[in-house]
């Protein structure tokens, strides 16, 4: 049977729809960050952002309270990036991409920490933890005291699991720099590495999806080899794409009609949707891509979406958002732009 192709607009669509971006959703926060397999956090205010562009009503308390409450955790995970997830999600994502990441963090760092005990210095560090959360500083004077050399914290995580504890990286105390045992924090949990995989493909294709190997491998960061036959498991519903690349995707997921209208939208810095993985759906115009990633400007740029796709970058400054389009605007697409930085700003304000 010939697989349908799918069009560089229907992927677009499909990921604008699973992304709550066609048009805000009344899910609960929890459930709207595992639809989108989390929101990306190097800057704390991004899942603020991000959550008010997707949900109906969402006020800026809401998510730090969940993050207070343990119903949301933030932590580094996919890509060894920093991630809001919520409580359920933590630790399968945890044990799907542990094994594979610390194998590449040690090959790395192979010649600069060769002879390095990690299991030492998490021993240590969990040692400090079980008393209560501690700051990065105190954590890497910790280890520099017993001899650790200072690039040992930044693959700590991978053989210790840390949670940043609220206040810290919120709206309120954005710097993420106070730490918690995940263990300690959330509780015990009894999960394989092939449970978390598994539930790692669904969140990713659900979020994300149709997708490629390629595509889910970008956003996880892991290697294809483990992730194949997932993959090919869980996205019983196959397609191709323009170029008649293998695409999979969850059975019932939503398939938007290409012609649906996608309203603005304003994306925070580092917003996922804009990276290599989802580079076939044209959210991010090739012609945009080196404006918004570049090396002098290396934490990106918050965006707006005109038709599904960047037409621009914002700012939020003396109490206005400033909008700097790319292209000029047609000025009713203009009026809409302006009344929904309105509300952003007053989403700022407040």
């Amino acid at each position: 049977m010939t697989e349908r192709v799918l069009s560089t607009r229907e992927l677009n669509r499909a990921l604008l729809a699973r992304q709550l971006l066609l048009e805000r959703s009344p899910l609960p926060l929890t459930d709207a960050l595992e639809q989108v397999a989390g929101l990306q956090t190097q800057y704390a205010p991004s899942a603020y952002v991000g959550l008010w562009s997707r949900l109906r009503d969402f006020r800026g308390d809401e998510l730090t309270r969940a993050l207070e409450e343990r119903r949301a955790v933030q932590a580094t995970l996919m890509r060894v990036t920093i991630h809001i997830v919520s409580a359920a999600d933590y630790p399968p994502l945890t044990e799907a991409i542990r094994a594979s990441r610390r194998e590449w963090w040690a090959r790395v760092t192979r010649r600069q920490l060769e002879g390095v005990d990690m299991e030492a210095a998490a021993t240590l560090v969990r040692s400090r933890l079980a008393a209560g959360p501690a700051r990065q500083a105190e954590l890497s004077a910790l280890l520099a005291g017993e001899g650790f050399p200072r690039a040992v914290w930044t693959g700590l995580g991978l053989w210790l699991d840390l949670v940043r504890v609220p206040p810290s990286g919120t709206w309120e105390r954005r710097r993420a720099d106070l730490y918690g045992l995940a263990g300690d924090w959330l509780g015990p949990w009894e999960v394989s590495e092939a449970d978390g995989l598994e539930h790692l493909v669904r969140r990713y294709l659900a979020g994300f999806g149709p997708a490629s190997l390629g595509d889910l491998g970008s956003w996880a960061g892991l290697p294809l080899t483990p992730l194949r036959p997932v993959l090919e498991r869980v996205g019983a519903r196959r397609f191709r794409d323009e170029r008649g690349g293998a695409l999979y995707d969850l059975p019932d997921a939503p398939l938007p009609d290409p012609a649906t209208p996608a309203p603005p939208r304003f994306l925070p810095t580092w917003d996922a949707n804009l990276l290599v993985h989802a580079r076939r759906t044209q959210l991010l115009p090739e012609r945009y891509r080196g404006r918004i990633f570049n090396s002098k400007h290396p934490h990106s740029f918050p965006t707006f979406l005109v038709d599904g796709a960047v037409a621009g970058t914002w700012r939020h400054e003396q109490g206005r958002v400033r909008l700097e389009p790319f292209e000029p605007l047609p000025r009713p697409v203009r009026r809409q732009l302006d009344a929904e930085a309105e509300h952003l700003a007053a989403f700022h304000e407040a």
